[in-house]
């Protein structure tokens, strides 16, 4: 049977920590590499079992997220951010893919996010399913300060259950987001009309093409800022 560590990156996640880490509890280890928390953060992941670790200098998610699978002492990782939860089925069916090895597979997981505490079911989020589950003997994360991705030469595969996202649960976390990940990025600011036409441009393929609407009001909200997100990406 593989023997699988859990790792994240937080950052003042005193709110989700523990509900986070309480679905991660059958995995053999839990890596915690803190980033720069001004709250309680580490001390509750440390008092529910986690190896707890600081980051040195910040260099973006990508080699963050690898810092910390480097910190585990098993090959075979799952990789999770604080927001996210494994469900009880979930749990289930990765603790016996584990007794399996993994099947040598790398394993992607359907994710279920959250919007104002709405579920979204539409808006481009639908067909959410994460690479999380891989063995690092066969790669990693690669070095993108935003918008980092796992890369493995194994075979893919994806869980049948769900794991929950409960991102943004307030309009004004959402924003903040949106000005920390535009900070970051290393965008080309454009003129007003073509930023203006790139944020149409969104709004019209969630809302209407990726059928947002059907998500109802928070589904109409999560499209206009997200489009919003777009303008201030190429105006900023």
């Amino acid at each position: 049977m593989a023997k699988l560590s859990a790792v994240l990156i937080t950052k003042n996640e005193s709110a989700n920590i523990a509900a986070c880490l309480k679905t991660l509890a059958w995995a053999d280890e839990i890596v915690v590499l803190d980033t720069g928390s001004e709250d309680d953060t580490m001390q509750i992941a440390e008092k529910l079992g986690a190896q707890v670790f600081k980051l040195g200098q910040w260099e973006g998610f990508g080699k963050a997220k690898q810092h910390a699978v480097d910190l585990a002492t098993n090959d075979w990782i799952l990789s999770i951010d604080a927001d996210e939860r494994l469900s009880a089925e979930l749990q289930k069916e990765l603790i016996a893919l584990r007794e399996r090895d993994f099947e040598h597979k790398a394993w992607h997981l359907k994710r279920r996010s959250y919007y104002l505490g709405k579920p979204i079911r539409f808006c481009g989020w639908q067909n959410d399913a994460p690479l999380r589950v891989f063995n690092r003997t066969k790669g990693g994360f690669n070095d993108l300060v935003v918008h980092e991705g796992i890369k493995v030469q194994q075979s893919h595969d994806t869980c049948q259950n769900l794991m929950l996202h409960l991102t943004y649960p307030t309009l004004d976390s959402h924003f903040r987001k949106i000005r920390f990940y535009a900070e970051l990025a290393d965008q080309k600011k454009e003129s007003s009309p073509v930023a203006a036409l790139r944020a149409a441009h969104k709004f019209f393929k969630m809302y209407i093409i990726k059928l947002g609407f059907l998500d109802g009001w928070q589904g109409f909200l999560l499209c206009k800022n997200s489009a919003w997100g777009i303008w201030y990406k190429y105006k900023r």
